[in-house]
């Protein structure tokens, strides 16, 4: 075994995990006592323990566990976690709810992104997430993208974050107060300060930056036109909320004469280079175009009940090939960041969507929930290194003891288990062949401490 340039933590180059009870690829396998050989964070073999080396720098048992690709939220607000089942806001539609948050969010500063940052990783790493993509769009009293990668830094995840932006406030007809808007020419200026400072362009990379807009009802349509523009010029992708809700689909209706997906086709935002948070509201020939387009989707499940927002028509978009993951969203319009969780809330919403006398089309199964929470959302982030247990994969996966209350009763299937079953929290996971989790805890973090600092300044937002 290795050792760092200190020459005392041990580097593990290789790593063997043997006799999982079921490894699940989520590229058509699901190997019983299966094993997989790592060689410097990527994956080297898969298959029956029996057919593997039997010797590596570092051997895992997991008997009597089920393992799965890390999963991938392909959306999320992380600075939210300052806000949830915040007074006022807990019955409320998407409008009316950001209107109240608003004025809170808008005295966040540096140390309160951080500190959310960094506790929004760690829950959404306790559920199963190894790579975590965040939407912060609003940057007040002086707090910017950098604050988010220094607190993501010493967390072993893969984290693509967004330099989002809102310009167009109240005054000149949009829904953010004025306060929390900026400047078009100085978001495009940090939008390209970010990029250089943090994005990693490299297969394998665990920082990424993604030029994200907010919303066609809080930024101008000439910001999305020269955003798309940077983005392309310096390869990096493109994210936004759209068709959220029927108020959004009307905003688009009344103000610029078209639905939300023609509106953005005229802004040059389609392609494989972009993905929607939500989508909810689109008709049959927008999924069309999506799919044509390789546009992609973050579906949101449980936010877009808890804001009474409508059910998107993820039948429609699979058949149509659009690219669909999952995510959590706002942990003040989620309440949570359980991505396991999210998996489980995208079956059972979406079998409403086939209720009798409501739609048609076949139940969504538990494997095509599993396969949005990890290729699906790997698609959808653009990566080609990541979501599948697979020879060239990056070993971002996750381990679940099957021997639990929450399993007892259900091992006939236990892929199926996993998302059918209360939602559990992983007992391991490694990002990069690398701990991520361990033994239920997040290697490295002191919870505790954590979640006291946080306390104290979400109570301080809500003087």
């Amino acid at each position: 075994m290795a050792l760092d340039s200190m020459g005392s933590v041990p580097i593990v180059s290789t790593l063997l995990v043997k006799n999982v009870s079921v490894l699940a690829t989520m590229d058509g396998k699901e190997i019983e006592d299966g094993a997989m050989f790592v060689n410097d964070g990527w994956i080297e073999q898969v298959g029956p323990t029996r057919d593997l080396p039997s010797e590596a720098d570092e051997v895992v048992d997991l008997s009597d566990h089920i393992v799965l690709p890390g999963l991938v939220n392909t959306h999320h607000h992380l600075y939210q976690t300052l806000t949830r089942a915040y007074p006022g806001a807990q019955a409320s539609g998407l409008f009316d709810w950001l209107t109240t948050l608003y004025p809170v969010w808008a005295r966040m500063t540096p140390d309160h992104v951080q500190s959310a940052t960094r506790l929004g990783l760690i829950e959404l790493a306790l559920s199963g997430a190894t790579t975590v993509f965040d939407h912060q769009y609003l940057w007040p009293n002086g707090s910017s993208i950098d604050d988010q990668f220094a607190a993501a830094n010493d967390i072993n995840i893969r984290f693509h974050a967004s330099r989002g932006s809102m310009s167009l406030g109240e005054s000149d007809g949009g829904l953010p107060p004025d306060s929390v808007v900026e400047e078009e020419d100085a978001i495009l200026e940090d939008c390209q300060r970010a990029v250089a400072e943090h994005h990693d362009l490299a297969r394998g990379a665990t920082s990424r930056v993604v030029i994200a807009p907010c919303s066609p009802f809080s930024v101008t349509g000439e910001l999305m036109i020269q955003s798309a523009a940077l983005a392309r010029d310096l390869g990096v992708s493109l994210h936004t909320h759209l068709a959220e809700t029927h108020d959004e689909e009307q905003f688009c209706l009344d103000n610029f004469g078209l639905r939300p997906v023609a509106y953005m086709e005229t802004l040059d935002w389609e392609g494989a280079d972009v993905w929607y948070a939500h989508s909810v509201h689109v008709g049959d020939d927008e999924v069309e175009r999506m799919g044509a387009a390789i546009t992609g989707v973050a579906h949101c499940p449980t936010s877009n009940m808890r804001l009474a927002s409508g059910i998107a028509p993820i039948a429609r978009y699979h058949e149509a090939a659009v690219p669909v993951g999952l995510g959590c969203d706002g942990s003040a319009s989620n309440d949570s960041s359980h991505m396991l969780g999210e998996v489980r809330q995208a079956m059972l919403l979406n079998r409403l969507a086939v209720s009798p006398g409501v739609g048609e089309g076949e139940q969504l199964s538990a494997r095509k929930a599993l396969e949005m929470g990890t290729v699906g959302g790997a698609t959808v982030l653009g990566r080609d290194d990541i979501g599948v247990l697979a020879p060239g994969f990056a070993a971002d996966f996750i381990a679940i003891d099957l021997n639990r209350v929450e399993f007892a009763g259900a091992l006939h299937d236990p892929v199926a288990a996993v998302v059918h079953c209360a939602p559990a929290q992983v007992d391991h996971s490694w990002v990069g062949g690398k701990p991520l989790v361990r033994e239920g805890a997040v290697v490295g973090v002191d919870v505790s401490d954590l979640v006291r600092e946080h306390n104290r300044l979400a109570s301080q937002l809500a003087e």
